[in-house]
């Protein structure tokens, strides 16, 4: 196997004619990876996002093989298609919360799309909205994209069809969620070209590419307890980090409590115990 890419958290090797996605127990915040892992993340991503795909059997995915892996990536790795990416990056929003709220809060609108006037923290917006972002920038971080943008870019009609499929993979996810007692609050997606096919890749509604609240809890007007990694980012910022590399080691209680999240949110979701990494 040639390793041929290490994302932030993700490692892709080339097998063949076919690639190994690899989730890494690192945790990326404000674009940057933190020095401590969380024990057993990468597995929870691969799990819960393995879950999604065969939820959205009906999409097309870049997922070949779940099994199919070496040994030492047992659990924590896909064998995938390889993929022409699309160079956006597709996000849904339901609520208004981080990026999104700050937008807001300037301009009365998020990536072009006019808001109401007096929404709080944590609100639910009168429907999902298509927010795109840059994939790179020239500062390294996310920057918002028009629909217009994407539609200069890829073109109407493939920009027609990220924003269908992303607010369709959205609602539905965020949908079985609430039936789960979890808020989706926004989340993340990305495509490429599997030949003149449109297709889903990299991750699915996991707990790196979404917010996840607890419904019983939401009380707009302040920041919501989450089961992602929200925790770390909130964490991190009270340190008085300036988020340029490196971050800051994050110490045995916060790891721990990251890792928690983690688990409910996967055994929430999908109704599965989390039994550990699979052999």
């Amino acid at each position: 196997m040639k390793h041929v890419h290490a994302g932030k958290v993700r490692d892709l090797y080339e097998d063949g004619d076919t690639l190994l996605l690899v989730a890494s127990d690192r945790v990326s915040v404000y674009d940057v990876s933190l020095p401590t892992p969380i024990p057993e993340k990468g597995a929870l991503l691969t799990q819960l996002s393995n879950w999604w795909f065969e939820f959205f059997g009906d999409i097309p995915n870049h997922v070949l093989s779940t099994t199919d892996v070496p040994a030492e990536f047992a659990g924590r790795a896909v064998r995938v298609k390889p993929l022409r990416m699309v160079q956006v990056e597709c996000i849904a929003r339901g609520y208004l919360v981080g990026m999104g709220l700050r937008e807001y809060q300037r301009d009365g609108a998020v990536s072009g799309v006019r808001l109401p006037a007096g929404l709080r923290e944590g609100d639910r917006l009168p429907e999902p909205i298509f927010t795109p972002t840059t994939k790179i920038s020239d500062t390294g971080h996310d920057e918002f994209l028009t629909f217009a943008d994407v539609v200069g870019q890829e073109g109407r009609e493939v920009a027609e069809r990220l924003r269908d499929l992303t607010l369709e993979i959205y609602s539905r996810g965020a949908a079985h969620a609430a039936e789960h007692g979890v808020i989706v609050a926004d989340t993340k997606v990305e495509f490429g070209w599997n030949g003149d096919v449109l297709t889903l890749g990299d991750e699915v509604l996991t707990s790196d590419s979404s917010r996840f609240w607890p419904a019983a809890e939401w009380e707009p007007g302040r920041p919501q307890r989450s089961f992602d990694k929200q925790f770390v980012r909130d964490w991190a910022t009270s340190t008085g980090w300036d988020r340029e590399p490196p971050g800051p080691e994050i110490p045995a209680d916060i790891v721990e409590a990251t890792r928690a999240r983690y688990v409910q949110a996967y055994e929430l979701v999908t109704g599965r115990t989390w039994a550990g990494v699979p052999a």
